[in-house]
């Protein structure tokens, strides 16, 4: 029997690397869409890539012909669309790009994967963040009222190629509304990744302090491991529709910090508020503070998932604890800087 193909953008990142590792488990031939580097970008996949469990194909979200290519050598079943311009900060100085692969960037891909086969089934990435300053818990039926140039353009890519194509043309494509994963993998501009490994060097004596921007925001904040079984599991159904994945239980940026500590042995005593809140340590030295810089210039204060129909309906749950998710982050931050 033939296996089943499936084609993820985005493969080298956190997501990608993940769901690649859960599909070829799952017996699948997987393809990856890479963007040339002049860094290493495969680190995370590199045995699978060895071993030939991965083929990668090189190309991007910006180039049409070579999703073109990308498709016609890979002949997908499944496509799983990861790749994005993600960092939301950034896309506040950087919109056109944002636009350009967040937005085009999936028409090209849903265009030509319909060309080569009207069958094939289509994940994208969409995320919390197209719900803004919509009030939480934030489920499926919330109104979308994107802050951030990143929210916009996946909320105008959710509009237009996944609810207007499977309405107007018939294309089974899912999208999932991910609210914040994150893992060991995760890149070190993101903030829980930041604050793990700040405090990871903080702890062995290589950094003097953490800065970071606004202490109350609140999200929530689940293992990226665990919500690739939810990308795979909108595609196993008869039918697409629309998930939000989640925990349903949100921490601030405060709270990631204090737990972060805690694991390497920290205690932190918070002093002052707004832009002149501190934390100390025990020998009362500040390890963390505000820096006005890194706010945004419109800030999501809040995100919260309700995930009652992605557990009803895809039977999904996630596995991993959020202080489980912080204490592998910390510890794998730890063991790397102590090489």
């Amino acid at each position: 029997m033939k296996k089943r193909t499936a084609l993820i953008t985005g493969i080298t990142g956190q997501d990608g690397s993940y769901l690649a590792e859960f599909l070829v488990k799952k017996g699948y031939e997987v393809f990856g869409l890479i963007r040339r580097s002049s860094t290493d970008p495969f680190l995370r996949i590199e045995s699978l890539v060895l071993s030939r469990q991965i083929r990668l194909i090189n190309g991007n979200l910006r180039d049409s012909a070579t999703i073109r290519e990308a498709v016609k050598i890979s002949r997908p079943d499944e496509i799983y669309n990861l790749a994005a311009q993600s960092d939301v900060g950034i896309s506040f100085n950087c919109p056109d790009e944002t636009w350009e692969v967040n937005y085009h960037g999936v028409g090209r891909l849903v265009n030509t994967a319909m060309e080569h086969n009207p069958n094939v089934k289509i994940y994208q990435a969409s995320t919390s963040e197209m719900f803004g300053s919509t009030p939480p818990p934030q489920n499926e039926q919330s109104s979308f009222r994107p802050v951030s140039p990143y929210g916009k353009a996946k909320l105008r890519a959710h509009e237009d190629y996944v609810l207007g194509y499977r309405e107007k043309r018939g294309l089974f494509i899912c999208s999932g509304i991910l609210f914040n994963h994150e893992s060991p993998r995760r890149g070190k501009h993101f903030v829980t990744r930041k604050i793990t490994h700040s405090l990871a060097k903080i702890k062995l004596g290589l950094q003097d302090c953490l800065e970071l921007g606004n202490l109350q925001a609140g999200r929530d904040w689940g293992f990226a491991g665990d919500y690739v079984r939810a990308m795979w599991l909108m595609l196993q159904r008869p039918n697409p529709d629309d998930f939000v994945v989640a925990t349903g239980v949100s921490h601030t940026v405060e709270e990631f910090v204090e737990f972060a500590a805690q694991f390497l042995g920290i205690r932190i005593t918070w002093l002052g508020e707004g832009v002149d809140r501190m934390g100390y340590d025990e020998n009362r030295r500040i390890i963390v503070k505000v820096n006005p810089d890194f706010f945004r210039p419109n800030e999501v204060n809040h995100l919260l998932g309700n995930t009652d129909k992605s557990r009803e309906i895809l039977g999904w749950r996630p596995e991993v604890s959020f202080k489980d998710l912080v204490k592998m982050m910390v510890e794998s931050d730890l063991s790397e800087l102590s090489r």
